[in-house]
């Protein structure tokens, strides 16, 4: 006798172990892009200090400056915090408690790293004599950033759930 064809399930079959697996695996890959371009720009940022044109930084500059590096020193160490949760935790049958502490602090870290970008363009366009213009284009890549990284995806995610 043939077999009663199976009715066709949405989702992956997997158990919450392979599941945990593979979303940390997807972290893991998330983390990579966004850790690599927050320290690539607290590298520079730091060099900055170092440079003859920040002697000439006074006032609401240099503390911009200094709010700069210290969010964006935050922003790596939350996107590098996930390294530490799986050395600490690996083998102690935590990985779905893992995977979601740790893309909580994925999700604060881009958050912190999107500000960061934001201020050092501020600071950066303020530095080259923008004046106004700064903080328009600042507030106008900000708000870009919140498009791409929140309004299209909740889009997104709005449309698949309708589906279902």
């Amino acid at each position: 006798m043939p077999e009663e064809p199976q009715p066709l399930r949405e989702g992956r079959d997997e158990t919450p172990e392979e599941r945990a697996d593979r979303l940390w695996g997807e972290l893991l890959q998330e983390v990579r892009i966004a850790q690599t371009g927050a320290q690539i720009m607290f590298g520079f940022l730091l060099t900055v200090a170092f440079t003859e044109r920040f002697a000439t930084l006074h006032g609401f500059d240099r503390g911009l400056y200094v709010a700069v590096v210290t969010l964006g020193a935050i922003a790596t160490g939350t996107l590098i915090a996930p390294v530490s949760y799986h050395r600490v935790l690996a083998g102690r049958h935590l990985k779905p408690t893992m995977v979601a502490a740790a893309g909580r602090l994925v999700s604060l870290g881009v958050a912190l790293l999107a500000v960061t970008v934001g201020m050092a363009l501020l600071l950066l366009l303020k530095v080259a004599g923008l004046g106004w213009a700064a903080w328009l284009i600042a507030a106008v890549v900000m708000s870009w950033f919140g498009v791409c990284w929140l309004l299209l995806p909740a889009m997104l995610r709005r449309r698949g759930n309708g589906r279902r």
